[in-house]
């Protein structure tokens, strides 16, 4: 980028950085949304609700088959 292109778009470098931004949060919610380990994670925190009384059977069912799609969806 030269000198006058720099000067010239300097008005949307708050705009670029906040796209930079917005996409490493992006990458980085993928990543987690993929990781089997986060998946368990949410398995357990699920059946510990469900032993304390806080989901009834056909909810910890329901949320419980997402959830082990999303463990056995190919990566």
């Amino acid at each position: 980028m030269g000198l006058i292109t720099g000067l010239l778009t300097l008005p949307l470098a708050p705009a670029r950085g906040a796209l930079w931004i917005a996409e490493q949060v992006q990458v980085e919610a993928e990543r987690q949304m993929d990781e089997p380990t986060q998946v368990r994670a949410e398995l357990a925190r699920l059946e510990a609700a469900f032993e304390r009384g806080e989901l009834d059977e056909e909810e910890f069912e329901r949320r419980e088959d997402e959830l082990l799609d999303r463990l056995e969806a190919p990566s």
